[in-house]
């Protein structure tokens, strides 16, 4: 559901992955840029999240 949202509203994702922090204004940065570099930030992201907590 999270990478979802990432792929559609970025920021969105993110918040929901991270919550407030230097991510999520990375990505609200990135998509203001443009819609894809904040997606691509926004999955990358929550993928690489989603792996941490696995191998903890």
């Amino acid at each position: 559901m999270k990478l979802l949202l990432g792929l559609l509203v970025p920021p969105v994702g993110i918040f929901l992955t991270y919550g407030v922090g230097p991510t999520l204004f990375i990505n609200i940065g990135l998509t203001l840029l443009g819609w894809l570099p904040g997606s691509i930030h926004a999955i990358w992201a929550i993928s690489k999240h989603n792996e941490m907590e696995r191998t903890i």
